[in-house]
Order: C-alpha cells, then sequence, then structure tokens
C-alpha cells in the first residue's frame, strides 16, 4: 500500500477547517516546518540502541542536505509527550521520527503533528493500542515497525528450533519475560508461548519476568535455576542474557537472545547462543529519515514497512546464518 502528499492534505485541512473534533486534540496550527529538518524522539540518549537509530538518522539527514535533532526523553512517556508539542508549536521541522515511549500515549500529539503538515514516521514501536500490525494506527504517519506479536512468533521459533537439537524430552523451555506493566512486553508473551506450545517435543516450564537490564536477568536466571534446574532453553532479552548466563556457567543451556547488539551477533557466531531476531538498527534509522524526507517532499512512500524486512531471512538469524551474511551488527550495548 502507499500513500502520498499527506503534507499537501493536511496543509489544505488547516486552511479549511475552522473547528476539529475534540478527540483529535485540537484545531490545526498550519504547515509544516523546514522539509528537511528531522526532530527524532528517542527513548533515551543513554540508550545505545536509541543513539544507533539516531546516527542512521543523522546520516541519512546529511545525505540529502538536512539535519536532526535527538529530543531525549529519558524512557519517560509525558515528557516524550510534550517534547512532541513543543516540537509542533516551534513549526522548525518538517519530519518527526518517533520511538514511541508510549504508543498510546503519544496518539493525540502525533494526530496533530499530521494536521500540521508534519511528516510523521513511527520508528520501532508501534503508535496506538494493536501490537499485532505493521499498519499505520494514526492516518496519515508512516510505519517502520518492529511487530511487537511477530517479534515473539520469531523468538519462539528460534526457541523451538533450538530443542530439535536437544535429546531431553520434552525439551524444557523458559521465557525470561520482559516487563510485566508493558502491554506490549504482553502481547509478546503470549506470541512466544502460543508458537512454543505448537510446537512437538516442547514444554513451557517457566515465565518469568527477565527484564531489559544484565541483573534483572541475573536475578530472574536465579529464581529459574532453583525451580528447574534442568532447563535446556532460554529465551529473554539480550541484556536480561548476559546476566543469566554467568549464573549458568557450567550447565548445558541454549540461550535465544532478543536483541541485535554486536556482542549479541558474536553470542551466536561464538555458538554461546543458539540465535537472534535480527534488526540492522542503525539502517532502520536511515530508512526512516528516507520515508520521512520524500514524505515531506509529496512523494508516494509506503505506509508501513516491517523493520525485519531489511535483513535477511526476516531477522531470524542463527550461527550459520550470521557467518555466512558476515552480519556483525550495528549497536553495541
Amino acid at each position: 500500500m502507499v500513500r502520498g502528499h499527506w503534507v499537501l492534505a493536511a496543509a489544505a485541512l488547516a486552511l479549511l477547517t475552522s473547528c476539529a473534533d475534540p478527540d483529535d486534540g485540537g484545531a490545526s496550527g498550519g504547515a509544516g516546518g523546514d522539509a528537511k529538518s528531522i526532530a527524532f524522539f528517542g527513548f533515551a540518549k543513554a540508550n545505545s540502541f536509541s543513539q544507533a537509530t539516531f546516527e542512521g538518522v543523522k546520516e541519512q539527514a546529511a545525505k540529502e542536505g538536512g539535519k536532526a535533532e535527538f529530543f531525549d526523553s529519558n524512557f519517560d512517556a509525558p515528557t516524550q509527550v510534550r517534547q512532541l508539542q513543543d516540537a509542533i508549536t516551534s513549526k522548525r521541522f518538517g519530519v518527526f521520527v518517533l520511538q514511541a515511549n508510549d504508543g498510546a500515549a503519544v496518539v493525540p500529539a502525533v494526530r496533530e503533528a499530521v494536521r500540521n503538515g508534519i511528516a510523521v514516521v513511527v520508528q520501532f514501536t508501534p503508535v496506538g493500542t494493536r501490537y499485532d500490525t505493521a499498519e499505520p494506527q494514526v492516518p496519515g504517519t508512516i510505519s517502520l515497525v518492529d511487530v511487537p506479536t511477530r517479534n515473539g512468533e520469531r523468538l519462539g521459533r528460534l526457541g523451538a528450533g533450538a530443542c530439535e537439537t536437544v535429546e531431553a524430552e520434552p525439551c524444557q523451555v523458559a521465557y525470561l519475560e520482559g516487563l510485566k506493566t508493558l502491554p506490549l512486553d504482553n502481547a509478546r508473551t503470549k506470541a512466544v508461548v502460543k508458537t512454543l506450545e505448537n510446537a512437538p517435543g516442547v514444554k513451557v516450564v517457566a515465565q518469568i519476568e527477565g527484564g531489559y537490564t544484565r541483573d534483572s536477568g541475573r536475578k530472574a536466571m536465579q529464581d529459574l535455576l532453583q525451580a528447574h534446574p534442568d532447563v535446556d532453553v532460554v529465551i529473554g532479552s539480550s541484556q536480561a542474557l548476559f546476566g543469566a548466563e554467568n549464573v549458568a556457567k557450567g550447565k548445558d543451556i541454549l540461550y535465544v537472545g532478543n536483541g541485535a547488539s554486536r556482542q549479541a551477533v558474536s553470542a551466536v557466531r561464538e555458538g554461546r547462543w543458539y540465535g537472534i531476531p535480527y534488526l540492522p538498527v542503525r539502517t532502520a534509522g536511515a530508512k526512516a529519515a528516507e520515508l520521512g524526507l520524500a514524505e515531506a517532499r509529496g512523494e508516494n512512500v509506503p505506509a508501513s514497512t516491517e523493520m525485519s524486512s531489511l535483513a535477511p531471512n526476516d531477522g531470524v538469524l542463527t550461527k550459520d546464518l550470521i557467518v555466512s551474511s558476515g552480519i556483525t551488527g550495528e549497536y553495541d550495548e
């Protein structure tokens, strides 16, 4: 599906409409800002994933004669909403690239940005309340996301593949899920577990909150091994697994990590981990900038692109594929 000239349509709507639906966040404020200026709303400047994405955005902007600025919300959703609103009011930017901390909370601000003629690229995390689609949930936006449920399915397929290499029957699998308070993580968890439960010879023996740090991974692994000392496969965020594998030294466990850092890629290449769903983060940042800048020029661009399509084998990589592809990763933990 393609869509184009949203900038012109939004500007026309702003001129013709004297009032707005209250649910849409208020009246529009006119045309967007500099068509070559990109506002990047990342998760946090201290986050290596966001920094790598921004490097891609910045490089593509410079390549096209533009510039990019990082707005640091430090993982705080209300702060990010305020930053979006301030950037709209400033009329400095023609393009927004948004990594939403809370996909539902930013919806009104995103709608307002579109009405003001700003090209909005939703990057990595969906904007809206659905976690099973790459399609834009706010009309007029461009979606370049990693669909959480499909990410979960990839993790589940990798876990089932790891089980095919072990002799245990059934193969015992534990999932160190992200954060139980996040709807996105809950949707991913359901997809992981459903995929594993549909695989022959696989038994899900534990779902433990593993989080996104080495410390949280260590704690989760300690709890897991107390309850299931013979676990065969452990799936979790790459950050959590780096902590978990230190706790389980000497045990014959296969790991599936959810992350694409250089360290995660190396863990698979070295045979310490079985596989990862791989995303070329810096490349995706450049693609987001390319799409946004084209939209700001009034060109037709795809409404939705899955980030996994930017990687070989839909991003599902094991040791052989990493070695043959020469992939090294595009950011550090």
